[in-house]
């Protein structure tokens, strides 16, 4: 089996300042603690043999002005924790200014994709000029973007689509969908079915399945997760999926990622290989094997 976690955090808050970290997730998260993680899960089945496993390392939202030092952190541990590529911050609402930092980042031979987090911004910021313009530059130097939103925006991501078509967009999380049973719950997942599905209508646009245990409450079910699976690939289909653990964000790790597998072999038992793997290894232009420390 062959497994790139398409979402890995890292960090150390010794080294780099994370305004947003507390409680469990205020300490040192490194290699070696996300091997054991894995480690879990690949002993959780040993008839199905040896695991051959990759990470790509998505930015962890340290202090603005230490992004690049953020790539150094995750390039330094790369080796020991099967990092195959790595997704930067990049203050893409620069617009035309943010080339400069973009060719920053192309000094460093690992990167693949940036992201900017949407999710807490104001209405209409993905939707701005100045974005646009960031993500066509994005797209001209071949890299990916990481849309991170929550499920009410949505469409913002939608009209990126349509301005850059030739920028591979990939949804973190499956958007954040609502997965209570409340009424308000339930009336925010149709919103979000309808605008993940117009979403999908672009090509060049992917979904992560990642991030739905950081979203749930105690109450959350496998079958909640499940569900919105199930929407997600109707309307991406199984070549447009894929696995993301979110780690350490999302914890802990094996159920999250036994609950992908189960579930993918339960519906498109023949796509499990993409889902896993290759589908990333395919966006990101990476490749499992370009990491021989992979666990």
């Amino acid at each position: 089996m062959r497994i790139l976690d398409s979402h890995l955090h890292l960090w150390d808050p010794a080294l780099l300042p994370y305004p947003w970290l507390e409680g469990r997730l205020l300490r040192r998260f490194g290699p070696e603690d996300y091997r054991r993680a894995v480690g879990d899960t690949a002993a959780a089945d040993p008839s199905e043999g040896p695991v051959a496993r990759g990470a790509v390392f998505v930015q962890a939202e340290s202090a603005e002005e230490r992004s690049l030092d953020e790539v150094d952190f995750a390039s330094a541990v790369a080796l020991e924790a099967g990092i195959v590529g790595i997704v930067a911050r990049a203050a893409v609402e620069r617009g035309d200014a943010v080339g400069d930092e973009l060719d920053a980042l192309a000094t460093r031979p690992l990167i693949v994709g940036v992201r900017r987090l949407i999710q807490d911004e104001a209405p209409g910021f993905a939707r701005s000029e100045a974005f646009v313009a960031g993500a066509r530059h994005v797209a001209r130097r071949g890299l990916t973007f990481d849309a991170c939103v929550r499920w009410h925006q949505l469409d913002e991501v939608s009209e990126l689509a349509a301005r850059v078509p030739e920028l591979p967009i990939v949804l973190d999380h499956l958007g954040k969908p609502p997965l209570g049973a409340g009424p308000q719950e339930v009336e925010g997942r149709t919103r979000w079915e309808r605008s993940l599905r117009r979403l999908a209508t672009h090509p060049q646009v992917h979904c992560k399945l990642s991030g739905l245990p950081a979203e749930s409450d105690a109450d959350t079910t496998t079958d909640a997760w499940w569900h919105v699976f199930d929407v997600a690939l109707e309307a991406f289909g199984p070549e447009r999926l894929l696995f993301g653990g979110d780690w350490p964000v999302s914890w802990p790790y094996d159920p999250w990622e036994l609950s992908v597998r189960t579930w993918a072999e339960s519906r498109v038992p023949d796509a499990l290989p993409g889902i896993l793997a290759e589908n990333a290894e395919r966006f990101y232009g990476v490749s499992i094997g370009d990491s021989p420390a992979a666990p």
